[in-house]
């Protein structure tokens, strides 16, 4: 293949063998690199030992598959590059022993471990520097999931991180680390010589629509759904939408990120973070915007919590510091929503395997739609429901007593009479105008517990969502009629505390607490 004249391999060749064998023992080169361990990126030490013997290659250390493999990528790769492939028995140590390696990362610092111990690369460039990438045949890099963590955990060490092109954007992502990206096993190796220094890659992300191009004003009439959508925008609550068919369930739903407040950077770095190690392409562009996930009905509790041999994120973390909409609710499997219970409360889940264990963030917002019956049309003027009032109970008992004490708020999204869908609507207010007030309460909360009114623990629950007289009188009937549990009155405080942030009150009035239990209508029909 064509060399570039400044970097050729017989540069390398020949580049003072004994200021490369100086600096350790003959034979022998360390080369860092990380693993990927779900959010975590354990470094890993690359030790290269050449010996006498019969030429061949080892790999230990806890190889799985595409590990192993590695060694016929890399000697195809150096020898394509034009180095000399040393005819001596060679092991490869991935240290630590007992943390499994995966995937085709760890290619180029094998490549630079062989070249340095063979005295081909000077052992003293590689102090500080993390390399990671996967080689073709033909010495180019390939780009490797789950770069952002091995980004962070390398600029909490303070090294230098070498990084396919292809993956430059993502780890600059943080800022946390130096990141030298390289399109080729001569352009890591002329930095290495100092012929030709690989320029620090930095990426500042543009801005972002926080809308994601889809405004709230484009809904016709639901005032009342609306409404519910502001607060749960701005108490970060679970939100139940029900109503028949094609009366803008998923529209409301689709529009409650664009009314959720900017990211921080920490939220974004997380976000990210979990995106990173997902397994499907990491999209810079869209860093510090709220995910949005809809996963299908038919999902499987592995998909939608996370887990495999090697524990993935599922869609709950996937939607971590964004909106969780789970269309068709009712039609989930049962044991598939169970599993929703705990990371609502935690903001957490952990996957536990025979042989590894994983925890992963889930910090989402859950949106839900379902219809009101199993042909969807009870209530409507029309009459032409003809569901069994057994049939409704049946339908509406998929969802489990304590799933639907952990969902905030039930709302009812009725049908529009036909003028409603043609007319302008003047009180309909943009997505901008909404989440102007949605910004103003989260800032209250901030101040006041450093944390959205929904995740309040039970000590601020008793500090700062304490209704007057009146108010505990009021929540004391409900609470009675509608047989609300204790963990259902505690979150009708909680909204309560919302509905106040966003009229700017400090205390909880009887107002406040009406309109937020008018939100638990599920709880009528049980």
């Amino acid at each position: 293949m064509p060399q570039d004249p400044d970097i050729t391999p017989a540069a390398h060749a020949g580049a003072a063998p004994s200021a490369a064998r100086g600096d350790g023992k003959p034979g022998l080169a360390v080369v860092l690199s990380r693993a990927a361990a779900g959010l975590h990126a354990p470094l890993v030490s690359v030790e290269v030992h050449l010996a006498n013997g019969l030429p061949g290659l080892s790999i230990v250390g806890l190889p799985e598959a595409a590990v192993r493999e590695s060694k016929d990528r890399v000697r195809a790769a150096l020898q394509n590059a034009g180095f000399q492939f040393p005819p001596r028995r060679i092991t490869i140590n991935l240290a630590p022993a007992d943390l499994p390696k995966e995937g085709g990362r760890f290619d180029l610092p094998i490549a630079v471990g062989i070249l340095a111990a063979s005295g081909q690369l000077p052992r003293a460039a590689l102090a500080d520097v993390e390399f990671l990438g996967e080689l073709a045949l033909g010495a180019a890099l390939r780009g490797v999931p789950a770069l952002l963590p091995a980004a962070l955990a390398a600029g909490r060490d303070g090294h230098r991180l070498v990084v396919p092109r292809e993956n430059a954007d993502e780890a600059a992502l943080p800022g946390a680390a130096e990141i030298l990206p390289a399109g080729h096993l001569l352009g890591v190796c002329a930095h290495l010589l100092g012929r030709e220094r690989i320029t620090p890659h930095h990426y500042r992300p543009g801005p972002v629509d926080p809308a994601d191009g889809l405004d709230l004003a484009e809904v016709r009439g639901q005032h009342r759904a609306r409404r519910a959508l502001e607060i749960a925008a701005a108490g970060s609550h679970s939100l139940l939408l029900i109503g028949p068919p094609g009366t803008g369930k998923t529209m409301l739903a689709s529009r409650l990120p664009g009314l959720l407040p900017p990211m921080s950077h920490a939220e974004a770095l997380e976000a990210a973070a979990v995106a990173s190690i997902s397994g499907t392409p990491f999209q810079p562009g869209r860093w510090g915007v709220r995910p949005f996930r809809a996963p299908h009905h038919t999902a499987s509790g592995v998909a939608l919590v996370g887990g495999g041999t090697t524990p993935r994120p599922g869609e709950i973390s996937l939607a971590h510091h964004g909106v969780l909409f789970l269309d068709e609710l009712p039609e989930f499997d049962r044991r598939v929503l169970e599993v929703l219970r705990e990371p609502l409360e935690s903001g957490r889940i952990t996957i536990s395997r025979a042989a590894r264990q994983a925890e992963f963030p889930a910090r989402f917002q859950l949106v839900a739609a379902m219809n009101p019956c199993p042909c969807g049309y009870l209530g409507d003027p029309s009459g032409r429901c003809r569901c069994s009032a057994e049939q409704v109970l049946r339908y509406r008992a998929r969802l489990s007593g304590p799933l639907l004490d952990r969902i905030d708020m039930h709302v009812e999204v009725p049908p529009l009479p036909a003028e409603a869908l043609t007319a302008a609507d003047p009180r309909a207010e943009t997505s901008a105008a909404v989440r102007e007030r949605v910004c103003a309460a989260r800032k209250r909360q901030q101040a006041r517990s450093d944390r959205p009114n929904a995740i309040l623990d039970e000590r601020a629950i008793d500090r700062h969502c304490r209704p007057d007289a009146a108010g505990r009188a009021l929540l004391a009937q409900a609470t009675a009629r509608l047989g609300l549990s204790a963990r259902a009155h505690r979150r009708v405080l909680k909204l309560a505390r919302t509905i106040a942030d966003l009229d700017g009150a400090e205390a909880l009035s009887v107002t406040h607490l009406t309109e937020a239990i008018g939100y638990r209508q599920m709880d009528r029909t049980r």
